[in-house]
């Protein structure tokens, strides 16, 4: 029996797309996909799909065993402004899922991790330009906490045990195929969808706050480059900074109107504007271009036209 890639989460923003890429590239049978959530029945009957807990130990170790898999990619997580509502729960998910498939990994089970952290390891210490892949990591949200905790064990895990384990600290990411799940970010994926439907949008984020971002494919583009890329060429057992644009929501909207003339934008902020506050604005991911060649394809020009294109397919505009 071939062996198998494991997803676990994915049902979510881009545990979707995830899955549709890998098993483009390794075959539909060879990547099961897992979740606790079955609502997304487009996914769930696309391939192999088990109702998988992600903090449930022994059934992702029987599932390991049972489908002969040997890569596991761990996207199942509480995003930044759900874990800032649910601060216990956030942690319990993003901390003993990762626990339960490292020490799978250390015990043989499996041979190979991918586990996103994020731009939330950062805080309001960071350099605000250019945050370096070696700096002060002082993270502010529950979110942020467990992925930088969650850098430190990665990296121990490699250090101590051998654990073939890779890491992307994911910035913003955009995508017409699947809505967001409770981050900070989220604003700039509602903001095309809001545009196409209503012509309008309120953003929850100060007009001038500049984040970084990604278009999903170039995010989907580094995460299979990562874990295709040598052993011998990964130098950073942590978590890889990554980049491709930043832009606040008023140059997204500018970006809108160019198409869309009419198209009108409001600003309430609420709470999740501390949290974009304590973020940097821009990412250095030159390590990340220098050890495995990683490339971005999309700016915001570029993605703009296509989330518009595709979004009026999807509504039939």
């Amino acid at each position: 029996m071939s062996s198998k890639i494991l997803i676990i989460g994915a049902c979510g923003q881009i545990g979707t797309e995830l899955t549709t890429k890998l098993r483009d590239i390794h075959g539909v049978d060879n990547v099961i996909a897992s979740d606790i959530n079955t609502r997304k029945l487009e996914l769930v009957n696309a391939g192999p799909f088990v109702i998988l807990d992600a903090k449930n130990f022994n059934a992702i170790k029987d599932c390991c065993i049972n489908h002969n898999v040997d890569t596991v990619y761990l996207m199942a997580a509480l995003l930044s402004a759900t874990g800032e509502k649910y601060p216990m729960e956030a942690w319990d998910l993003n901390m003993n899922s990762l626990f339960h498939v490292l020490n799978l990994a250390k015990g043989g089970h499996i041979k190979k991790v991918f586990w996103p952290s994020s731009i939330a390891v950062f805080g309001p210490t960071t350099p605000n330009k250019n945050a370096p892949q070696h700096t002060i990591c002082e993270p502010t949200t529950v979110y942020g906490i467990t992925k930088q905790v969650g850098e430190r064990w990665c990296e121990y895990y490699h250090d101590k045990y051998g654990v073939d384990v890779r890491s992307i600290r994911y910035p913003g990411i955009i995508s017409h195929k699947a809505m967001p799940g409770g981050g900070t970010t989220d604003y700039a994926v509602e903001i095309y969808h809001e545009a196409i439907k209503e012509g309008k949008y309120e953003s929850f984020l100060a007009e001038d706050t500049n984040l970084p971002m990604m278009f999903m494919d170039d995010a989907i583009k580094a995460t299979t480059e990562l874990m295709a890329a040598p052993s011998e060429n990964i130098t950073i057992r942590s978590s890889y900074n990554l980049a491709a644009m930043s832009f606040t929501p008023k140059e997204i909207a500018e970006s809108i109107k160019t198409e869309m003339p009419d198209f009108t934008m409001s600003y309430k902020p609420d709470f999740r504007q501390a949290i974009a506050n304590s973020w940097p604005t821009s990412i250095d991911d030159s390590v990340a271009r220098k050890d495995w060649n990683w490339s971005h394809d999309f700016d915001l020009k570029k993605m703009t036209s296509e989330m518009l294109t595709q979004l009026k397919k999807k509504y039939q505009l």
